[in-house]
């Protein structure tokens, strides 16, 4: 079969090969999945460069959420188990954590319905306890993790402030439903969600991005407000200035999402349910702004990389519907 493999660490685009190799064996509590479509992911990105915290055995094949498809022909999600990652024509997963694809998504929007989104659901629900009629601010909205924070918000009734950059991007959070969109390089962030809240700020923040936006964050949430940190994609990870968040009264709630398979998965399982009636009521839909066939992954996966994307890009293997 043909898989991309990563021999050494460095830029996605420099260090991923596209070779001929053998089918993955499945070990103990595993199964061997046809790759119908494999989603791209941020942590594909800092796997190839080595700054992930999980660290395969090179040589390896990344791509960690796909749709799959058993022997029986059944579709699903599933997380592959390294070194045997998604960008291939197979993948392997442990069968106990399998989850039906909905039959209201295509394989690119299944590929792109699990991280993404239950990432968002556990976020914005089970961590910061959003409500109707709060108001949510997401950074980077246009992007993978963002975009499923904005359906999802806007599915629990919030109203949703995206902060993008550039034109093209505000032009995709309005899509998405964005009530308020502020394009960062346009416009001075903190003014602009000031002026959008009457000044009271935000109930909610959404960051995967850190850095500078987690600074504006602090500057924006209102009493009582909780910052969920999901990520560092700037590069820089903040360092929260404690003696603020108890002058303001607001909280800041870490999301490690991929703990829950192991600390409790059975709110996995009671996620993937809920994810799966909003999509079959059209309430989410993954936004998938690409797909590309196998051959060209690694310059899909840089493109991620380098946050030049909107929504999710999804690679399609040869001979696989999307």
């Amino acid at each position: 079969m043909q898989a991309w493999q990563v021999h050494e660490n460095g830029e996605p685009s420099e260090v991923m090969r596209l070779q001929e190799v053998e089918r993955p064996t499945p070990g103990d509590g595993q199964v061997l999945l046809k790759v119908r479509a494999a989603n791209i992911n941020f942590p594909d990105v800092l796997m190839c460069r080595g700054h992930y915290q999980v660290r395969p055995p090179l040589p390896f094949t990344p791509g960690v959420e796909i749709c799959g498809e058993t022997e029986d022909g059944r579709r699903v999600i599933a997380n592959p188990v390294l070194p045997y990652g998604g960008f291939a024509e197979y993948a392997v997963a442990d069968a106990a954590a399998l989850l039906p694809a909905p039959d209201a998504l295509d394989d690119a929007e299944t590929a792109a319905l699990h991280i993404g989104y239950q990432t968002g659901w556990f976020g914005l629900h089970r961590r910061a306890g959003l409500q109707a009629g709060e108001t949510l601010l997401v950074h980077a909205a246009a992007g993978g993790v963002g975009s499923a924070a904005v359906q999802l918000g806007k599915a629990a009734g919030a109203t949703v402030i995206g902060v993008v950059g550039g034109a093209d991007k505000a032009a995709v959070a309005r899509e998405l439903g964005c009530d308020v969109v502020v394009d960062r390089r346009a416009e001075d962030v903190v003014g602009a969600v000031k002026e959008a809240t009457g000044g009271r700020g935000v109930d909610v923040v959404y960051d995967p991005v850190g850095g500078e936006a987690y600074t504006q964050s602090t500057k924006v949430v209102a009493f009582e407000g909780r910052i969920v940190v999901v990520g560092f994609a700037s590069g820089t990870i903040p360092s929260p200035a404690l003696n603020h968040a108890l002058v303001k009264n607001y909280s800041i709630l870490g999301l490690h999402w991929g703990l829950y398979a192991t600390k409790n998965p059975r709110l996995i399982l009671d996620c993937h349910r809920q994810l799966t009636e909003l999509a079959a009521k059209g309430a989410i839909k993954p936004l998938v702004s690409e797909r590309v066939p196998l051959a060209e992954a690694a310059a899909a996966v840089q493109r991620v990389g380098d946050g030049v994307t909107t929504g999710r890009v999804t690679v399609v293997p040869k001979g696989a519907e999307a």
